[in-house]
């Protein structure tokens, strides 16, 4: 969020709200969609499948640095 808030510097409050807003929302679609999986596959499929979730947390990495480049 902070990110977002650095893209747009006037507008703190509203990209709070955009984020919080679409990570509810998407949030509710991946729990539908998960258990869909589970409704097709097996339930022990979907808990390895959320296992390796948090390595897209690992993406995070690359997203480039706000710092000002003074040179």
């Amino acid at each position: 969020m902070v990110y977002g808030q650095e893209l747009v510097p006037g507008k703190t409050g509203t990209i709070s709200g955009l984020f919080f807003g679409l990570s509810f929302g998407i949030a509710g679609i991946g729990a539908a969609a998960i258990g869909a999986l589970a409704d097709f596959y097996s339930i022990e499929t979907v808990y390895r499948l959320c296992a390796l979730l948090p390595l897209l947390g690992l993406v995070a990495i690359m997203l480039p640095e706000m710092r000002d480049q003074k040179t």
